[in-house]
């Protein structure tokens, strides 16, 4: 079994070709092509959380364990520990493991590229990221791509928004950070929240044109988006199952499932013609698949 290193991972997981090998992973689950349980939460002392997630296709499956330790910080070490272990299907031989941190970042800012290339109305101009740890300079980082003419950073730590900012400008992007994310939400096109908040961050006064990723929140108590939003958008999530038990922005809000949409549907339709769009995004193994495959080569 080959060991990636975390630097390894990323060279291999480009932002463009992730997203493309995401679509075709969304396509294959949805024609019974690759399957993905449920994940598991198990409950660690200190407050930690273990996830465990499969996902497999006729040739390759992966497992990935993550885990979260909220004291970590304290102990000079990330929050997010994780894995992804790699192996043959027919032989249950282990092939690769990758460095899962690394992957769940670059898959999920890939999926929200996906999310944008079939769910925005029109060219990005003015983009707002409410977040400054991993998932949003991930999120910079793969969203640098579409040369957006400004882009917004909030955060609640100012000096941590301003290193963020201070990357992006290293990209070649035009990055100021604001004080308050109400301050510049009714002009921007894409707001991306990536942030382990409780309580909405993002305000409720957006564009009526605006694509809102959320991806920060994972559990049934944590809520990035107010109802308000939510109740007025159209909404697509990444994956049904994975949504309805612990995308808390959606459950809070009270939404209609019936007009909730994977993402896959989006896959196969225009963009929206009329918004706001809510992406909610709470994470499955079958992107993690879709990273495997890239960088395994099927």
């Amino acid at each position: 079994m080959k060991i990636l290193s975390a630097a390894t991972t990323a060279s291999l997981l480009p932002y463009p070709a992730l997203a493309e090998a995401l679509a075709q992973v969304a396509r294959d689950a949805a024609s019974g092509r690759a399957v993905a349980p449920d994940r598991t939460a198990h409950t660690l002392p200190e407050g930690g959380t273990l996830l465990l997630m499969p996902a497999w296709d006729d040739r390759l499956g992966i497992l990935k364990r993550v885990s979260v330790h909220p004291a970590n910080p304290e102990r000079g070490l990330a929050p997010v520990q994780a894995e992804v272990l790699v192996y043959d299907v027919r032989t249950g031989e282990s092939r690769l493991l990758l460095d899962g941190a690394t992957v769940t970042a670059r898959r999920t800012a890939a999926l929200s590229l996906l999310a944008v290339a079939r769910l925005a109305p029109r060219p990005l101009r003015k983009i707002l990221i409410i977040g400054a740890g991993t998932q949003a300079r991930s999120h910079l980082e793969a969203l640098a791509g579409l040369k957006p003419e400004r882009v917004f950073i909030y955060n609640r730590t100012l000096s941590r928004g301003a290193e963020l900012a201070a990357h992006g400008r290293r990209l070649g992007l035009s990055v100021q950070t604001v004080p308050f994310p109400d301050k510049v939400a009714a002009e921007v096109d894409l707001i991306v929240s990536a942030t382990s908040s409780t309580s909405p961050v993002v305000p409720a006064d957006v564009r009526d044109d605006a694509l809102v990723v959320a991806v920060g929140a994972f559990t049934p108590a944590m809520a990035e988006l107010p109802a308000a939003l939510v109740g007025r958008s159209r909404v697509f999530v990444d994956t049904l199952s994975g949504a309805r038990a612990e995308a808390g922005d959606l459950l809070q809000a009270g939404v209609d499932w019936q007009r909730v949409q994977p993402l896959v549907d989006a896959l196969q339709q225009e963009p929206p013609s009329r918004g706001p769009v809510v992406f909610k995004s709470v994470g499955s193994a079958l992107w993690d698949l879709a990273a495997a495959r890239l960088i395994y080569g099927t």
